[in-house]
């Protein structure tokens, strides 16, 4: 049977990236191929859904949205149930917003001719603690840029310049249009990382790739 681990289904606004302030659904699967050391996201419990089940509640949500936010945990470790929902979604009308940690590339090839919007994440070496996935995340993007992409990059008071340069090389090989969104920690300092990211843009400006700095509001905020 096709099922998916989901954390939870809601509609609330974007708090984060270019679509911040969009009203989105949001359904959060439950599982992740990574483990960031600055993750925030600690998921404690799911629902197992069929694709019909959430497609059903999905529905149950009347107003307008700019889109279905499927986010996680890691959306593409769902690929075949995701795959079903997306296509009975579309017949619906909704757009989709895909939020990834930018690292499942067969997954996303299989599932982007129903993908509108990427939100993908760069794991930098020195802010994750993930290791070198530059190769991994370069191949994600030639397919993600089908469509259209935005990058993300958390941005930690131990960030490393040579990383921001080896993203910048990355965006202008492969998807040179791609704005780069640049966040800080929320766990850390903001006077200091509100300078480094200063540099960070201006280092950006320099080499000709778009990038802004926005925090995650819906923190600051308290919107879920």
């Amino acid at each position: 049977m096709n099922k998916a681990k989901i954390a939870e289904v809601f509609d609330s606004v974007q708090g984060e990236g270019i679509y911040l302030g969009e009203k989105q659904i949001f359904v959060r699967f439950f599982g992740c191929n990574l483990n960031c050391v600055y993750c925030d996201t600690k998921l404690d419990r799911f629902m197992e859904y069929e694709p019909h089940e959430l497609v059903e509640e999905i529905g149950l949500y009347r107003d307008k949205y700019h889109s279905i936010s499927f986010t996680g945990g890691e959306p593409l470790l769902f690929k075949d149930f995701l795959k079903e929902v997306l296509q009975l979604t579309s017949k619906g009308g909704h757009r989709h917003y895909l939020e990834t940690n930018g690292t499942l590339v067969g997954e996303l090839e299989e599932l982007i001719e129903h993908i509108d919007f990427v939100a993908m994440d760069l794991k930098f070496p020195t802010s994750s603690g993930m290791g070198d996935l530059w190769e991994t995340h370069k191949k994600f993007l030639k397919v993600a840029a089908r469509k259209e992409v935005f990058l993300k990059a958390i941005i930690c008071e131990g960030t490393k310049e040579e990383d921001l340069k080896d993203a910048i090389k990355l965006i202008k090989e492969v998807s040179p249009s791609s704005i780069l969104v640049l966040q800080p920690n929320s766990h850390e300092d903001p006077v200091f990382l509100q300078k480094k990211l200063a540099k960070y843009k201006e280092i950006c400006k320099q080499h000709k790739v778009i990038a802004c700095v926005i925090p995650q509001i819906h923190k600051l905020t308290g919107i879920k």
